[in-house]
């Protein structure tokens, strides 16, 4: 018998619609926050000490928001993803709370962005595209086109990606419809290997880049874990 899931710490209240979205941030320069995105575009940020909402915000036109995540050396500037097809820069330092900077990425579909900060200040976002199977990695400081990513065999719809960096330049790792991984080079705009990993669409992975060791996920009820090789293999 599996044990019983344990009883929570403490219960959050308050999203207004479904949550789809969550993400920590734990510094050292205050509280524990988490950031939630609900079905409704509304976007709370938690005190985890408090127990409270520091802020609520209205986003993406009233769109669901699918994925967010804050930046390593300043807690107030966080970026959100949402079904308005919009990528959007948040400052909220010195009580703002405005939308900064957005790109529009013209994806209808549920695949999160992917964000790899380079070096303090720079940073690269990998985003779906109106091309269902297409991953665009843009510069985030002039949103400057860097590469596109799209596979030569047909593996169906982009459903999820992780990009890291690598000894030799930023790699992504993508999850298709089909049941595929497929791990690209960044830099030169190829893809290094191959793997069919799930019968059914990926739909989430994860990478532990010190172990080099990997898991995804799909709509049946097992969890595929994958390593990668000194040459970039996946297995």
């Amino acid at each position: 018998m599996s044990r019983p899931p344990p009883d929570p710490l403490y219960i959050l209240r308050g999203s207004g619609a479904s949550v789809n979205t969550l993400h920590f941030s734990c510094g050292e320069d205050g509280p524990p926050l988490l950031y939630s995105g609900s079905g409704k575009g509304a976007i709370h940020v938690w005190n985890l000490t408090t127990r409270r909402a520091e802020h609520v915000l209205e986003s993406h036109a009233g769109n669901s928001v699918i994925w967010l995540h804050t930046f390593k050396n300043s807690r107030s500037r966080f970026i959100s993803q949402g079904r308005d097809m919009r990528v959007c820069m948040w400052d909220l330092s010195e009580d703002r709370s405005t939308v900064t900077d957005s790109l529009l990425t013209g994806s209808v579909g549920f695949c999160q962005c992917s964000l790899l900060e380079t070096q303090p200040g720079a940073a690269l976002l990998a985003h779906p595209t109106e091309h269902m199977e297409e991953v665009s990695v843009v510069e985030m400081r002039s949103w400057t086109p860097v590469c596109t990513l799209k596979p030569d065999s047909k593996l169906g719809m982009l459903m999820c990606m992780k990009m890291w960096q690598a000894d030799s330049g930023p790699v992504l790792c993508a999850g298709y419809e089909d049941g595929s991984l497929v791990l690209w080079d960044v830099s030169h705009r190829r893809p290094l290997s191959c793997l069919k990993a799930h019968p059914e669409p990926v739909m989430c992975l994860d990478i532990d880049v010190c172990k080099q060791k990997g898991i995804s996920g799909c709509s049946e009820k097992i969890l595929q874990s994958w390593t990668l090789d000194n040459q970039q293999n996946l297995q």
